[in-house]
C-alpha cells in the first residue's frame, strides 16, 4: 500500500478506465452480458460511473443458478473460449445449487493481487510462516490465499485432512507465525488445545487471518479469538467465490474493512426499494467486478448487509465489516434478527464453549429458542443460561429460551459454522 492514498476523484477515474476496458472487452463475446449491454445502450465510451448504475440492471444469484442450468455445465457468463480457462472454484451451495465458476490465468493473477491487499494490511511478510487449517476443496478464496501467501515468499503449511490436534502440533513444530481459517475454528483451534493439554504459549502465532463469517468484526468473537492466541491480532477480509476476495482489513480501526476498489465497483442500496443509501446507512452490497475479464459479473447484488463510509484514505470502508446476509435475517414477533448480533452476545462469555439456535415456525408464530454447551471450566451453567437470557431479551426486545446440553453435544464445524436451523413449517 502506497503512503499516499489516491483521492476520492482519482479513485473513481481509475475505475471508469477499468470499466470501460471491461465493457469493451465483454460487449460482443460474453453472451450472458452482452444482450444486458445492448439493450442498456451501454458502450465502452460511457459518460460515467454514474451513468453505468442507472442503466445498467442488477445481477442476482438466482439468474446465475438459472443460467448455468440452461447452458451447462458453466452457463453463458465466459468472455472468451473453453480452452482459454485454467482454474474452476465452486460455490458451497449450502441454501441452493451451486455456483461453478472459471477463470482465466489473468484473472487469478488479479485477484492474487487483491488477496496480497489483505497480507498488506495483515503486516505479513516473507518472512512469515502461514498456516491453512481448511481441507482444500472447490472454494475460491482458499486457493487464492495460498498462491498468494506462495507469491509472497511465505513459507506455506497445509494442514488440511488432519484433526485437530495434528494440525496444533504442525503449527507448534514448524513455528507459524499467521493462522488462516473461519473465525469458529480459530476459537475452536484453541479450545482443542487447551483439551489436549498443549500450551499455546510456545505458538508464535501473531497474526489470525479470518473470513467466511462475520465474526472478524464482530468485537466479542474479535476478543475472543484475540485472547485465546494470546494476543495475536485477527485480520478480517470478506469475498465470495463469485467475485473474488473484495476486502481488506484497515491497518488501524479494528471496526471497519475496505473495499479493494482498484478492483470492485462498489454500491450499496435499499434491498427494498434497490435506491443508493446514504452514507452510514445501511443497505445491501452490490459489486462489478473491474478485472475478472473472463467471467465477470456486474451489478451483482452480493446479499451483504453493510454500512458503508469513506474514510480519511479516500476509499468505501464497511463500518462493522459485513453486518450479515440479506437470507440470514429471521423476522420474529416483526423483530429483524440476525445472527451477528446473538453471536456478539454469546461470544462475550468466554464460559459458552458452543451455542445452536433454532427457529421455531408454529401456524403464524414464529420464536427463537437456543441450546447451549458450557464449556469445562464453568461454575454455575444455570446462572450462566439465565444472564445470556437477559442479555438477549435487551438486545433483541424477545425473551429466548436456553437449553443447557451436556459437553460435545453440539457440533464443531471447521469451515462456514451452521448454528441456525429451522424448526416446523417455515
Amino acid at each position: 500500500m502506497t503512503d499516499t492514498p489516491p483521492s476520492r476523484d482519482a479513485i473513481r477515474s481509475d475505475q471508469l478506465a477499468k470499466l470501460r476496458a471491461l465493457i469493451a472487452a465483454i460487449s460482443k463475446t460474453n453472451r450472458f452480458y452482452a444482450p444486458h449491454l445492448a439493450a442498456s445502450k451501454l458502450t465502452p465510451d460511457i459518460a460515467g460511473l454514474d451513468d453505468f448504475t442507472a442503466r445498467m440492471p442488477l445481477t442476482t444469484k438466482q439468474q446465475l443458478v438459472d443460467d448455468q442450468s440452461a447452458h451447462p455445465p458453466y452457463g453463458s457468463t465466459l468472455t472468451f473460449p473453453l480452452e482459454t480457462y485454467t482454474r474452476y472454484s465452486q460455490t458451497s451451495g449450502t441454501t441452493r445449487a451451486p455456483i461453478r465458476w472459471l477463470d482465466t490465468t489473468e484473472s487469478w493473477d488479479a485477484m492474487i493481487g487483491c488477496w496480497g491487499r489483505v497480507f498488506d494490511a495483515a503486516g505479513v511478510t516473507e518472512h512469515d510462516r502461514v498456516l491453512f487449517t481448511f481441507s482444500f476443496g472447490p472454494f475460491l478464496g482458499f486457493w487464492l490465499a495460498f498462491d498468494a501467501a506462495v507469491k509472497r515468499g511465505c513459507l506455506v503449511i497445509p494442514a488440511g485432512g488432519l484433526g485437530s490436534e495434528s494440525r496444533l502440533r504442525m503449527l507448534l513444530d514448524n513455528e507459524a507465525t499467521v493462522l488462516c481459517c473461519t473465525p469458529t475454528y480459530a476459537i475452536r483451534l484453541a479450545e482443542s488445545a487447551a483439551e489436549a493439554g498443549i500450551d499455546l504459549a510456545r505458538s508464535k502465532i501473531r497474526r489470525v487471518v479470518v473470513a467466511g463469517e462475520p465474526g472478524g468484526s464482530i468485537p466479542a468473537t474479535r476478543a475472543r479469538m484475540t485472547q485465546l492466541w494470546r494476543g495475536a491480532r485477527v485480520i478480517d477480509h470478506h469475498g465470495m467465490t463469485e467475485v473474488g476476495p473484495v476486502s481488506y482489513q484497515s491497518p488501524t480501526r479494528d471496526d471497519l474493512i475496505h473495499i479493494i476498489e482498484s478492483a470492485y465497483l462498489a454500491e450499496v442500496i435499499d434491498p427494498a426499494t434497490l435506491k443508493p443509501v446514504r452514507e452510514g446507512e445501511r443497505g445491501e452490497l452490490v459489486l462489478t467486478t473491474l478485472l475478472r475479464t473472463g467471467s465477470p459479473l456486474l451489478r451483482y447484488r452480493t446479499g451483504d448487509l453493510v454500512q458503508p463510509v469513506y474514510t480519511e484514505r479516500g476509499d468505501m470502508g464497511l463500518q462493522g465489516g459485513i453486518l450479515g446476509r440479506i437470507d440470514d435475517m429471521v423476522v420474529v414477533r416483526s423483530v429483524n434478527v440476525f445472527p451477528s448480533a446473538v453471536e456478539e452476545v454469546m461470544r462475550s462469555h468466554a464460559e459458552v464453549a458452543e451455542y445452536r439456535v433454532e427457529v421455531v415456525n408454529h401456524r403464524a408464530m414464529r420464536e427463537l429458542r437456543m441450546q447451549m454447551e458450557p464449556s469445562p471450566g464453568c461454575a454455575d451453567a444455570t446462572a450462566l443460561a439465565k444472564q445470556i437470557e437477559r442479555e438477549l431479551h435487551a438486545v433483541l426486545s424477545l425473551r429466548v429460551p436456553i437449553q443447557i446440553v451436556a459437553p460435545g453435544a453440539l457440533p464443531r464445524f471447521e469451515m462456514k459454522a451452521k448454528r441456525w436451523t429451522q424448526v416446523g413449517n417455515k
